[in-house]
């Protein structure tokens, strides 16, 4: 665990006493163990069982501390902390956003796809919105039946306030661009009223390998994505957990770039 990275994460998380003030008992295992562990998780994909011992604490405790941290959405803070460090530097660019969504099979806790082309089989999408660079400015989760202009809204709306290099925080972006699963006049109308020009490929006019010109950078991010080998499919019973993995691959992607 770097120890830029640890630093950021106290910001952010209630640290555990690892001393019981009565003595005795067996020492708790400190936050910076259980951290390294959950992103060794995260980025090599092993189960909670097969975590090896050399991190120290066990898995029930890896797992337990993971749950609290995810209902506390303390990873979501952590990715906003990041940006924070991105856009002060002057490192995002909000000159223009992209929108998409991947598809990923699911084991448990997804909604079954209702396409009548394909076959019935399990799975949930992560959807979200990318600056000019390709840093994940938000995250969102859901069914593999879910249409992605569904999800435009909500991911908008949770893009956060971000400093910036110079003048207020901002968390609009001058243009969104998206695929024609986008196209649809009234979310055109609504980026409109929010000072966002769209940029979505009509159907039947507009071919999308033009589009493909900017949408490539979000593409890319996928493949970043999949870096977090825990999100190659979903395992995890509760949408919380998932989100989770996505927001911990998020924060390390931006992160990345920090430290550049």
């Amino acid at each position: 665990m770097p120890d830029e990275l640890w630093e950021l994460f106290r910001r952010v998380a209630p640290l555990t006493e690892v001393t019981r003030p009565q003595g005795g008992g067996k020492r708790r295992s400190g936050d910076r163990e259980v951290l390294t562990a959950i992103v060794f998780v995260a980025t090599s994909g092993c189960t909670w069982r097969q975590l090896p011992p050399v991190f120290g604490p066990c898995w029930q405790t890896v797992y337990r501390r993971f749950s609290q941290w995810s209902r506390e959405r303390v990873w979501a803070r952590l990715h906003r902390i990041v940006l924070d460090e991105l856009g002060a530097r002057g490192d995002l660019d909000w000159s223009r956003c992209v929108i998409d969504s991947v598809s990923v099979r699911a084991t448990r806790g997804a909604t079954a796809r209702t396409e009548s082309d394909r076959p019935r089989q399990t799975g949930s999408k992560i959807h979200q919105i990318t600056d000019r660079n390709g840093l994940p400015l938000s995250l969102g989760i859901s069914g593999a039946n879910m249409h992605d202009s569904l999800d435009l809204e909500p991911l908008v709306r949770g893009i956060p306030p971000i400093r910036s290099h110079r003048g207020p925080r901002r968390r609009r972006p001058a243009k969104l661009h998206g695929d024609k699963g986008y196209d649809y006049a009234h979310l055109r109308r609504w980026l409109w009223r929010r000072g966002i020009t769209p940029r979505i490929a009509r159907k039947g006019v507009e071919s999308s390998q033009r589009l493909g010109r900017h949408r490539w950078v979000v593409e890319r991010t996928v493949s970043w994505l999949a870096g977090c080998r825990r999100l190659h499919r979903r395992y995890e019973r509760k949408s919380e957990h998932f989100l989770a993995f996505a927001g911990i691959a998020a924060t390390l992607i931006c992160y990345r770039r920090l430290t550049q």
